[in-house]
This record gives structure tokens, C-alpha cells and sequence, in this order.
């Protein structure tokens, strides 16, 4: 059985994306979905999904860092309904803790020696959902 996933950093304006392998090892950045329509964004997300064989979405919750939730999780809420209205009976949506992640993923581009922060603020968001991914391959429920 594949553990091909999408991992999605879904954000107003620019949202990222993940995949892994079929084995469930590696996780890559994907070019991000520049768009603030909700259902472009999850019908590309559904696409994108589907020409890779990717069977799970693993959505990063933007939790408050208290653990509530704020005006971007619950925007992330209306994307999570549009995304649940095109999918399959055989795939799923699993919702990971993403606070830190847009930071850690800001880190990680410093590190691989990306300087420019303008060149960063194209790819934090693909990266922040490697982030997520990652989190997922190492922790996540993969049933």
C-alpha cells in the first residue's frame, strides 16, 4: 500500500505543497499555489494530489500558541470544508499541529544558504509543508 502524501500549508495568498515518496520516506517542496480562491486552491491541492498518487492530505493546522484557534485556522477550516467536497471515498485528511513550522522552514532555507529573504519568501510556504510532512512520516497516524 502506497504512503504517497500531500502535505498543504495553506495560507491567504500563497499556499504550499509537499509530497513523499510511495514509501513514505522522503518528503520534497512542491511549487506553492499562488491564489486566495478557496476552491482554486483546493482543486489544484485535489490535482496535484491525484497525478502523484496521493491518497492522504495533511493539512497544517495554524494554532494560536496557546493551542486555540485563531482567524487563520478557522480560514483554514473553510479550506479544509471546500478540499473534503472534491475528494474520494479512498482518501483522506489528517490535520497536523503546524505552529513553528513557516519559522523552522525560514531556518532551514537560511541553512541551506538562501540569504535573500525575498528568494525565502517564495519558498517558506512549500517548505513549512515539508515541515509538516516530515512531522507526519515520523509521528503521524499512516494506517
Amino acid at each position: 500500500m502506497s504512503k504517497c502524501a500531500l502535505a498543504i500549508d495553506y495560507g491567504g495568498k500563497r499556499t504550499g505543497l509537499a509530497i513523499c515518496d510511495a514509501l513514505g520516506i522522503a518528503a520534497q517542496p512542491l511549487p506553492a499555489i499562488v491564489s486566495r480562491d478557496v476552491i482554486e486552491v483546493a482543486t489544484k491541492s485535489i490535482t496535484t494530489a491525484r497525478e502523484r498518487g496521493a491518497k492522504v492530505f495533511v493539512v497544517g493546522m495554524p494554532f494560536m500558541p496557546d493551542g486555540s484557534e485563531g482567524q487563520q485556522a478557522a480560514k483554514t477550516r473553510l479550506f479544509l470544508a471546500e478540499l473534503k467536497k472534491h475528494m474520494r471515498d479512498d482518501e483522506r485528511i489528517v490535520e497536523i499541529d503546524e505552529r513553528y513550522t513557516s519559522k523552522e522552514a525560514h531556518t532551514l532555507l537560511r541553512e541551506g544558504g538562501m540569504t535573500s529573504a525575498k528568494k525565502r519568501k517564495a519558498l517558506v510556504d512549500s517548505t513549512a509543508a515539508v515541515v509538516i510532512l516530515r512531522e507526519w512520516l515520523v509521528t503521524g497516524d499512516r494506517a
